[in-house]
């Protein structure tokens, strides 16, 4: 091979390593969630969907409530219960837009709502969960909602309402797994400073992620797991 050419061979052979190199770091810094995954891996059978679900709160509440279980198409009813209160197991897409998580298959997040809860911040869930089961891009999703939020379709949060967030089997995103069983209370759009919230001493924790939605979330840690078991300091 003659100089001239083999020098031409070097050069293309060190900037196709650089491609490769740069192609991988821009593989590295990828969201790993950029698009919704097959379906499948956001279900589960009904059963253990049921049991996750009522794990969100003391069975003392929990036994008595609705639990919804999801679906192909959305969520669906497959206890009803007594106390008005309603319990799932939320999926990725109920994340703030801008998480990382939002199209992550591994998300379980149990929750139950109280009767307040169960009459305003329920359809929030059912409504993303609606657009994102037929198909639509997390952009179409959040376009979606500020336009049923600009109709007044989408309800402010029923004054008393409250939730539960004490399983210690879910999985709440890759970065806090199940992080720490709380209590959350909704409240219409409000400043953290008005609760006290983010405060040195203060046990009150305000959730500054945006939501389209019309609610302020506050949440309380608590000592325990639903099934009375001590949970670990953060």
């Amino acid at each position: 091979m003659k100089t001239r050419d083999l020098a031409r061979w070097v050069g293309a052979c060190a900037w196709t390593l650089v491609l490769s190199v740069l192609a991988g770091f821009a593989a590295a810094d990828a969201t790993p969630y950029e698009r919704m995954a097959p379906l499948e891996q956001y279900l589960m059978p009904p059963g253990s969907e049921i049991a996750l679900a009522r794990s969100a709160a003391p069975a003392a509440i929990s036994d008595k409530a609705t639990v919804m279980t999801l679906d192909s198409q959305s969520y669906q009813t497959a206890v009803r219960g007594t106390n008005g209160f309603t319990c799932l197991v939320e999926r990725s897409w109920m994340s703030p837009f801008e998480s990382p998580d939002f199209w992550n298959p591994k998300i379980r997040g149990p929750v139950c709502y109280n009767p307040a809860a169960s009459g305003s911040i329920l359809a929030y869930t059912l409504r993303r969960t609606k657009l994102a089961l037929a198909g639509d891009s997390k952009e179409r999703i959040l376009d979606e909602v500020r336009a049923a939020l600009a109709r007044n379709e989408i309800p402010s949060p029923q004054p008393g309402a409250m939730s539960f967030m004490m399983s210690k089997d879910g999985y709440l995103s890759d970065a806090d797994d199940h992080w720490h069983p709380h209590l959350m209370i909704h409240v219409p759009k409000v400043a953290g400073a008005s609760w006290g919230a983010n405060l040195p001493g203060s046990p009150v924790v305000l959730d500054d992620r945006e939501v389209p939605e019309p609610q302020t979330i506050f949440m309380v840690p608590v000592s325990h797991w639903s099934d009375g078991t001590t949970a670990a300091a953060h």
